[in-house]
């Protein structure tokens, strides 16, 4: 049985799990993705999948149990009313420390995308960064539109592409994104929800106590978007 996620809540109307890296969302090659890792493990003959994450990518994502709350976050997500907050971690340089991300997207050569100095339908990221130990630097993500490799082209962009990724990292990769879904809040029902996972390769010092000192993110000056 392959070891490719943690519950962090089951409730009546959804699951919330913590996706490790390098797992597919989708089923591919007679591999099992992620819904039907689930499925299978927790004895569901169906579930709903209301957002996605790359298989680079771990972290924080949500599978409704019946369709009428698969729509119900489909609005929120339309709406903007999920707060989704991902952390990366770089071993370059940005061009700035902080700010806002913003272009159209397009597609590039073998799959990869492009940010665009157009902003027509705008990918919309803010962002803050923090040096910490080995010459890394932890970013903080947020964004506000839901383009594919959104923050991974972002990231690129700033000069800082992700570690272990290896679409967009220059170097080599060892099999492991350093792109991590942490924090989801939202109101679904009347009822308010907040998911915190930590990722399973913070192993630095420092940066666990950076992401204690943003562990309410939603408080923090961001950038204007």
């Amino acid at each position: 049985m392959i070891n490719a996620f943690d519950i962090i809540d089951d409730n009546d109307r959804f699951i919330v799990i913590n996706k490790y890296n390098d797992i597919d969302f989708h089923t591919s090659n007679q591999q099992l993705g992620i819904v039907e890792l689930v499925k299978q493990q927790l004895g569901y003959s169906q579930l709903f999948p209301v957002h996605r994450l790359d298989k680079m990518t771990s972290g924080l994502l949500i599978l409704a149990k019946d369709s009428i709350c698969a729509a119900a976050f489909g609005e929120l997500f339309e709406q903007r009313k999920m707060h989704k907050y991902y952390i990366a971690l770089s071993d370059k340089k940005p061009k700035k420390k902080q700010g806002l991300i913003k272009g159209d997207m397009t597609k590039g050569r073998n799959g990869s995308y492009l940010l665009l100095k157009t902003t027509n339908n705008p990918a919309l990221t803010q962002f803050f960064s923090y040096s910490i130990n080995c010459g890394l630097r932890l970013f903080l993500l947020k964004p506000h539109s839901g383009k594919t490799h959104q923050l991974r082209v972002a990231m690129k962009s700033l000069g800082a592409p992700i570690i272990g990724d290896s679409r967009y990292y220059p170097g080599p990769t060892e099999g492991v994104g350093y792109l991590h879904a942490w924090k989801l809040s939202f109101e679904l029902f009347s009822q308010k929800y907040h998911f915190t996972a930590q990722p399973r390769w913070c192993e630095y010092e420092t940066a666990e106590q950076w992401l204690l000192q943003a562990a309410e993110p939603d408080g923090l000056a961001w950038p204007r978007v």
